[in-house]
């Protein structure tokens, strides 16, 4: 597996999780999920960040950011104020 090859596995891996960076102890919590191991890809760049920054250079990320639903504000009752007249005799 070349070099381009493990950066594009990888940048499909990261953009399927729904994050732009993935730092190097979550990539191994995934396990055997993962496209190509931690290790093949430090030894091949050198080191984490510098794997981080290929990915980033060769095949940038773009996550689609979903906007929430705006929430309604609960509409307040109106009440009848009643008038309190001040009759004076």
């Amino acid at each position: 597996m070349t070099k381009d090859m493990m950066v594009k596995a990888l940048s499909d891996f990261i953009a399927s999780k729904g994050v732009e960076t993935i730092d190097l102890v979550t990539y191994k919590s995934f396990g055997t999920d993962v496209p190509v191991k931690d290790f093949m890809l430090r030894r091949a760049f050198g080191s984490w960040n510098r794997v981080c920054a290929v990915v980033k250079k060769r095949y940038p990320v773009q996550v689609v950011v979903k906007e929430a639903p705006k929430k309604v504000a609960p509409k307040k009752k109106v009440t009848a104020k009643k008038e309190v007249k001040d009759v004076k005799k």
